[in-house]
């Protein structure tokens, strides 16, 4: 989810420098810091939602506490939300643009709400993704009209202080979200890590409405109605393929082969239009700028790795190595922790240092972090685990808040909104794709390592087993199996080291494009970067304010 030093980020101002610069603050400070506390309110809501679904995949896997989900059901659980996310967020700032940004927030909120209460009360794994789906479309409504607000009721000095308060928003919705799904989970059902959602939107819609005047930009964006059905329906259905792949055990089926190349057609013949379309919500041409272009296939490579590690990482502590949810919550917090120190002491280096020589070392760890993965076992002690979640998120912060804000601010004002629409999305498709592919990994592994253990098991056990590590300790429990309960442990276990390394080495790539593309010497030019937690999401959560 993009968070406020990605693509909303110059947005209005950067668009409208001279209305901002002539501007002075039309609302009395103290209803300024009203304005700022619901939207910090709402920035916590948003980190909350995006930390709390890791830490209930486990119990969503499992037939009686959950919903029987199996892997597919939940990486689209998973990526349904962030794939609502990135195709949208471009279409939502036009909305604010047009419609004034309040009105666009307080729908937002309105969709957030009722679909927290669809998810919470889902019958399903089919419905709780269509409920994931809606509650990303509320965020792509929220997030940029959020920013907006923001920058249109803060100017001067007034702002960059509003700006750092808000983000400490990220920080504690990263650190406490784990934690609070962790409680809930093992005090209630599993419906209310969403239902908590709702009377914090009640109280947010309540604040909007009496605080925040109806912004607008003077200059209204086009809308961009073929670009958006292009974006979303090619990524769905590349994804749909990709996530159908690890579900089968032969490729060549239509059902995986087909969707795979329709989405890559859909995605060429989208950048196609937007490279026709006068004012485009995505402009390929940007990615002609070297910087620009790498730093964003970077970061991509990056969110990529963070969005498949997470998942890999959830199953492996409350499924695996049996934590409750609420263990599993507190031992992720050292990734919070880790990106909140990491993002501002990557701000305080590149005031001295090159970009390149902060950034590229600190990717090269966050891969070998992910890496890491690769060593850990059902034995491994607790205080390990928690040395490489801190080290994740501690790399994963140094780079992200850093090449973001290069990235912007290397471009002229005129095409900010247009870059910051390109950065959004390429890191959310990242995070779709990391999803898609880490677990199609971890699912055709974990089949091919299961093979040997189930013969002679029974046909329905062995389907059930064959599904997923979390149907196997179900069945093996139901049916008096222990042995076919370690077998799924070790095998889950193999699948994990083996797509450890494969996301390393793809996380490691983005190292490689940063060094070839980042200018080589001399300081940053740009306006010091700000922090940005979003790659703690990593490891303790699952792109956004």
């Amino acid at each position: 989810m993009e968070h406020i030093y990605g693509p909303v980020f110059q947005d209005p101002a950067a668009r409208y420098p001279k209305v901002f610069m002539n501007a002075s603050p039309v609302l009395p400070k103290f209803r300024q810091q009203l304005v700022l506390s619901v939207l910090m309110l709402c920035s916590v809501l948003i980190w909350l939602e995006n930390t709390v679904l890791s830490t209930a995949l486990e119990t969503l896997a499992d037939p009686d506490r959950g919903l029987g989900a199996d892997p597919g059901r939940l990486q689209w659980a998973t990526g349904a939300y962030t794939l609502a996310f990135a195709t949208l967020m471009f279409t939502a700032g036009a909305l604010g643009d047009r419609f004034g940004h309040r009105t666009v927030f307080s729908g937002g909120l309105v969709v957030f709400a009722g679909s927290s209460l669809w998810a919470a009360y889902a019958g399903d794994a089919d419905q709780l993704i269509a409920a994931r789906a809606a509650m990303g479309v509320g965020s792509a409504l929220i997030t940029p009209a959020m920013m907006a607000i923001l920058m249109w009721t803060f100017t001067g000095p007034a702002r960059a202080a509003a700006i750092g308060v808000f983000s400490t928003s990220a920080g504690v919705g990263m650190a406490v979200g784990p934690v609070l799904a962790g409680f809930l989970l093992d005090h209630f059902w599993w419906g209310s890590v969403f239902l908590v959602n709702v009377p914090v939107a009640a109280a947010a819609l309540v604040g909007l409405a009496v605080l925040v005047p109806n912004f607008r930009s003077p200059v209204p964006r086009t809308l961009d109605p073929a670009g958006m059905l292009l974006s979303v329906s090619g990524l769905s259905v590349l994804t749909y393929g990709l996530i159908r792949a690890g579900q089968v055990a032969v490729w060549s089926r239509t059902d995986v082969w087909a969707p795979i190349v329709a989405g890559l057609v859909l995605l060429a013949v989208f950048v196609l239009v937007e490279l026709r379309v006068e004012v485009p919500g995505f402009d390929p041409r940007l990615f002609a700028r070297r910087a620009f272009g790498g730093g964003n296939a970077a970061l991509g490579l990056l969110l990529f790795g963070v969005a498949a590690i997470t998942f890999s990482n959830a199953f492996y502590l409350q499924g695996a190595l049996g934590f409750s949810p609420m263990k599993a919550g507190l031992a992720n917090i050292p990734t919070a922790l880790g990106a909140l120190v990491g993002a501002p002491l990557a701000s305080r280096l590149v005031r001295r240092l090159p970009l390149r020589v902060v950034t590229v070392p600190a990717l090269t760890v966050a891969a070998l972090s992910m890496g890491g993965y690769a060593f850990l076992g059902l034995q491994t002690p607790l205080v390990l685990i928690e040395i490489l979640l801190l080290l994740q998120g501690l790399s994963v912060g140094m780079v992200i808040g850093p090449v973001t804000a290069a990235l912007i601010s290397d471009l002229p004002l005129e095409q900010a909104g247009a870059g910051s629409a390109v950065t959004n999305t390429v890191r959310q498709t990242g995070s779709v794709m990391g999803i898609a592919v880490g677990g199609t990994i971890m699912s055709i592994v974990y089949r091919r390592a299961m093979e040997p253990s189930l013969e002679g098991v029974p046909g329905p056990v062995r389907e059930q087993a064959r599904v997923s590590a979390e149907q196997a300790r179900h069945v093996a429990a139901t049916t008096h199996r222990p042995a076919l309960a370690r077998a799924a442990d070790d095998a889950f276990v193999h699948a994990l080291h083996v797509a450890a390394g494969w996301v390393a080495a793809i996380a490691l790539l983005g190292a490689v494009v940063l060094l070839i593309t980042l200018p080589a010497g001399g300081k940053e030019r740009g306006p010091a970067p700000e922090p940005d937690q979003e790659g703690a999401r990593g490891s303790g959560a699952r792109s956004a304010v």
